[in-house]
């Protein structure tokens, strides 16, 4: 049977039950942590993630998918802690997460570098997928980049093309951070098409940011799945448009290329303390299973369409191709 790297060690595809294909548990930048501790309670923020991630399975929500990589502060010797407390399946990543530039490490290394030479990020990414993040024996089930409004920059395109190799040495899935409003998904799939790329293996997150249908269904035509992923985020595209839009796509039959999540986290210190909440009061973990999922029965959205997206999809996305 197919299994899936998880943070508490390897699960079998057909037990990841009800999956959230986009959350982070943390989002932290590790290098200000360390530098200015007196902004982080390592207690309080432990305490708080248990209760957080317990009510997302009190939700029935059996697994969550984090796309925490470089860039974002990942630290699975802190997830797993936790994990220890709270009967969920984590399943990690390994990548880059950037919209422009390549952090200094990677700068003057590998392609197109003052230095030149092969590329120093994706023996990084493989060594997380198939032995283990930071000596941990935890290892990465995926791959994660981003691509923001700012388009197909020199840092970002070597990122996407680290994960393509990473990918075709590996088999293991990708999601991308897209910008939807300026369709960086279909560059996401031109850049991975030409890298060989199995696009039936792509998550185009964020795409729920959007609600148009001509730009979700040539992502999803070229076989990649959408990610509708943002909900929560009525800031960016609000609730009803976010539910109107997936309702569109199960009735034009495309549940099978559609996944969804809130890209929420226990934790992001992009913005003050409490603001997240303050401003989003929608964006939790359990706004799916409260709010979303039956609004989306009431449009008509059956039960089946509403499994194919929870379970059935992410089981086919982490199932290697035979």
């Amino acid at each position: 049977m197919a299994t899936v790297s998880t943070i508490r060690g390897p699960v079998d595809v057909d037990d990841l039950g009800p999956t959230l294909m986009h959350e982070h548990v943390f989002v932290v930048n590790e290098e200000y942590r360390r530098n200015y501790p007196e902004h982080w309670d390592e207690q309080q923020r432990f305490d708080d993630a248990v209760t957080k991630l317990r009510a997302l399975t009190d939700a029935g929500v059996r697994t969550i998918v984090d796309p925490t990589v470089l860039g974002l502060g990942r630290d699975v010797e802190r997830v797993a802690r936790i994990n220890e407390q709270v009967d969920l399946h984590i399943v990690p990543a390994t990548g880059l997460y950037t919209y422009r530039d390549l952090p200094f490490v990677f700068s003057l290394t590998g392609p197109g570098t003052m230095l030149g030479g092969e590329e120093p990020m994706t023996p990084l990414f493989v060594k997380d997928l198939t032995e283990g993040i930071a000596g941990t024996g935890i290892k990465a089930a995926f791959l994660k980049c981003a691509i923001e409004a700012h388009g197909l920059t020199e840092g970002v395109e070597r990122v996407l093309h680290a994960v393509a190799d990473a990918h075709a040495q590996t088999g293991a899935p990708i999601t991308v951070h897209t910008h939807a409003e300026s369709q960086q998904g279909l560059v996401v799939q031109r850049v991975f098409r030409e890298r060989g790329v199995d696009l039936t293996k792509v998550v185009i997150g964020h795409s729920g940011d959007t609600t148009d249908l001509d730009y979700l269904e040539r992502l999803i035509d070229a076989g990649s799945y959408v990610g509708m992923d943002r909900f929560g985020l009525d800031i960016l595209l609000p609730f009803e448009q976010r539910v109107d839009t997936v309702a569109r796509l199960c009735a034009k039959g495309y549940a099978e290329r559609t996944v969804l999540a809130q890209d929420a986290s226990c934790y992001i210190d992009w913005f003050p303390p409490g603001l997240p909440e303050q401003l989003q009061p929608r964006w939790n973990y359990t706004h799916i299973h409260d709010e979303v999922l039956p609004a989306l029965r009431a449009q008509g959205v059956t039960e089946e369409d509403i499994t194919t997206m929870l379970v059935d999809n992410p089981r086919r996305y982490f199932t290697p191709v035979a």
